[in-house]
């Protein structure tokens, strides 16, 4: 499995919630001395100077700059009484399974925004949305942030972003299952072989991959071989019980599966995709 199939994976179980949005110019309140928040801040700075200090590393964000500061990094904020800085700014949570998005460990990611009225803009709507408790602002609410997030981390040159969070110590375990996985869809999977991967008794290794991916360790197999099996049923002429095969499985309990997974018969599926 290559770096980008990995971070398909995982990025599967991103789940982020806005808990915060607004527009300030107050002087006082943006001046804080070695706050631990347990949320993320992501602000857009539309005038004014300071300084921001992200577990001891000193940054001066200027107009036009879009940066997050993670959950759990030792925060120091200070603004001029003069000149204080008109943030845009909400506060967020980041997680992939339990997983924070953005490590306290990291540093504050900062950049030039491309598009400084675009972005107001957005956050202007973030703003507004963040007032509306209903569904489909709060799914706009979700989209405006993710939008936000890509553009910060792709402006400041952040592209080893996911690579650096594969390469942590559990996620690096984790995509290691995640690819031995991928490799062996056409044989039978225990979880004592899975488990085994990462050094962890089958009755820890259970509550841990489904901590991080949201279901079990054979939840997620056989999800990954109905998604095999779809794009086979698909983009392929092989036929039903080659299929079956490729996943591992017999074709009896495969056709059994596949309906009750789908709601219709693997050649249905393949009718309806033709």
């Amino acid at each position: 499995m290559d770096l980008l199939n990995r971070q398909g994976h995982l990025l599967q179980n991103l789940n982020v919630t806005v808990t915060y949005a607004q527009l300030s110019t107050k002087y006082p309140g943006w001046n804080r001395t070695n706050e631990t928040p347990s949320f993320n801040r992501l602000y857009f700075i539309d005038c004014g100077e300071g300084k921001v200090i992200i577990n001891g590393v000193t940054y001066y964000p200027r107009p036009g700059q879009l940066m997050i500061m993670p959950a759990g990094s030792t925060q120091t904020t200070e603004t001029s009484p003069n000149n204080p800085y008109a943030r845009y700014f909400c506060h967020f949570d980041a997680h992939i399974g339990e997983w924070p998005l953005f490590h306290s460990a990291n540093k504050l990611y900062i950049s030039d925004a491309a598009d400084p009225d675009a972005v107001r803009a957005v956050f202007t709507e973030m703003i507004r949305l963040f007032q509306d408790d209903s569904f489909l602002s709060k799914i706009r609410l979700q989209a405006a942030l993710l939008n936000l997030l890509a553009l910060c981390l792709e402006a400041g040159g952040y592209s080893d972003f996911m690579d650096d969070l594969l390469h942590t110590s559990d996620q690096g375990k984790l995509a290691h299952v995640l690819e031995y996985i991928d490799q062996r869809l056409m044989r039978p999977l225990e979880v004592e072989e899975l488990a085994e991967l990462v050094h962890l008794h089958p009755n820890y290794f259970i509550p841990y991959f489904k901590k991080f991916m949201g279901l079990t360790p054979m939840h997620y197999v056989q999800l990954k071989r109905m998604e095999l099996a779809k794009k086979q049923l698909s983009y392929t002429s092989f036929s039903i019980s080659d299929i079956a095969e490729q996943v591992g499985m017999e074709l009896a309990h495969f056709s059994k599966y596949f309906k009750k997974t789908t709601g219709v018969s693997p050649s249905a599926y393949r009718s309806s995709t033709r």
